[in-house]
């Protein structure tokens, strides 16, 4: 929801109580002196953050153990929503907090956290670049791209990490392109998931059929695709199954659709259709391990639990059985050994793995969440959700987090709970006993 900046008539002033000036030296002296004792705000766009590299930069990322809480996204949060936001970061009022990003937008943050009850704020006015150590960034940032990026790649200029074998832009959707035909990305081509996914359980097509779908985007298994939807689940299924077909790079546009026109960049109406006649280069799937199916989730359940997690990407309600989710599955309930991965309100939110502006939530915060669960790196870790679009989301997460034994299962609950022979589970349930 967006609310105007009437919920804090100051922002953006410097006041008479503003925070006081600090360096980069300062924190670190603090930090490594009393680490308990002070707390450091990352108020930049998330995709810095990430570890884009900010104006002239040649390498970016943030501060160790920086929280991620971008100024602009008080634009879009009422005071309460604010509170909450504080909280789910785990942001402390006993602590020295230390802000760094533009001066005016930490000014206003430090304003709105004041508000909650946070007083001992300092703000770091120098560049990111006077930071003296190493910044961290999520490893496979170049994978998440920022709405600005994909701007000046389509205006042929050539931005850091830019593709190396040419690209395709695809807008993601369920049904005929109807919003698409009015307004999309320049250049972008769309995809119907009805292409991509077949009935009864809405599980992925064919090695044939994806081969087509494939052709008729005109991709080479080195063609870079970028892809982006109005609701970014759908761009991540779509990313899942390409990547499991075999293409090497594929990225998503940070925030979807919704980061493009917050951005104000232009788009255009109409349908692209790809002319290029190309061979794929490899045969289909040429990595079947990104996606498994009922038998392979059975098994993964039968290693110890240690070393495994089937995880439940869907809300709390769909997880101890009060809904089932969808108006076409009935049966409620969870997998048997399943591990809550959060998820959202309903089936078609994931507040939890997105920042209030749609983007991609602090990768720290979600491997916290995750961990709650005995969900970790080292595992094998498949997704599932209800069909497959959220789960895919949270397998992409996981990916750019540099996690490397991770799957989609690609029935999830609808398959797996329509064959009545398959245990389910209900009840509320704590972490340390799925």
């Amino acid at each position: 929801m967006h609310v105007s900046n009437t919920y804090f008539p100051l922002l953006g002033l410097v006041l008479s109580c503003s925070a006081s000036a600090a360096t980069f030296a300062e924190y670190q002296q603090i930090q490594q002196q009393s680490p308990n004792q002070v707390q450091i705000i990352d108020c930049r766009d998330s995709n810095f953050y990430n570890g884009w590299p900010q104006n002239a930069m040649k390498s970016g990322g943030h501060v160790p153990g920086a929280i991620s809480l971008d100024a602009n996204w008080l634009n879009q949060t009422s005071p309460h929503a604010l509170s909450n936001l504080v909280m789910s970061k785990s942001i402390s009022n006993k602590k020295q907090t230390f802000l760094y990003c533009g001066e005016k937008k930490a000014q206003s943050l430090a304003h709105a956290l004041k508000s909650q009850g946070i007083n001992n704020i300092k703000i770091i006015t120098q560049p990111i670049d006077q930071y003296h150590g190493k910044l961290s960034a999520l490893p496979r940032f170049q994978h998440l791209v920022p709405a600005w990026w994909l701007n000046d790649l389509i205006k042929g200029k050539d931005p850091l990490y830019a593709p190396k074998n040419g690209y395709k832009v695809v807008e993601v959707a369920w049904g005929p392109p109807a919003k698409y035909l009015l307004a999309h990305i320049p250049g972008a081509y769309y995809l119907n998931t009805n292409d991509i996914e077949s009935e009864p359980w809405w599980n992925r097509v064919s090695p044939k059929q994806l081969k087509q779908v494939i052709n008729d985007l005109g991709l080479r298994y080195d063609t870079t695709v970028i892809l982006y939807g109005r609701d970014n689940t759908a761009a991540a299924r779509a990313a899942n199954i390409l990547m499991y077909a075999g293409v090497k790079d594929v990225r998503l546009l940070n925030g979807g659709w919704q980061s493009w026109v917050d951005a104000g960049y232009c788009s255009e109406p109409m349908l692209n259709e790809n002319h290029d006649k190309v061979d794929f280069g490899k045969p289909i799937p040429a990595n079947p391990n990104y996606i498994i199916d009922v038998p392979q989730a059975k098994a993964l359940l039968k290693q110890p639990k240690d070393q495994q997690s089937l995880v439940s990407i869907r809300s709390w309600a769909e997880y101890t059985g009060e809904t089932s989710g969808y108006s076409y599955i009935k049966p409620k309930g969870r997998i048997p050994g399943s591990k809550w991965g959060h998820a959202g309100s309903d089936p078609y939110h994931l507040e939890d793995l997105r920042n209030p502006d749609g983007t991609m939530r602090s990768p720290n915060e979600i491997a916290q969440l995750w961990q709650q669960w005995d969900i970790k790196p080292n595992q094998d870790v498949a997704f599932y959700c209800g069909t497959g679009w959220r789960a895919s989301e949270a397998f992409f997460d996981a990916y750019l987090m540099g996690w490397k034994n991770i799957s989609v299962f690609d029935g999830g609950w609808y398959q797996w709970s329509g064959d009545k022979s398959n245990p389910t589970a209900h009840g509320d349930i704590k972490p340390s006993k799925q």
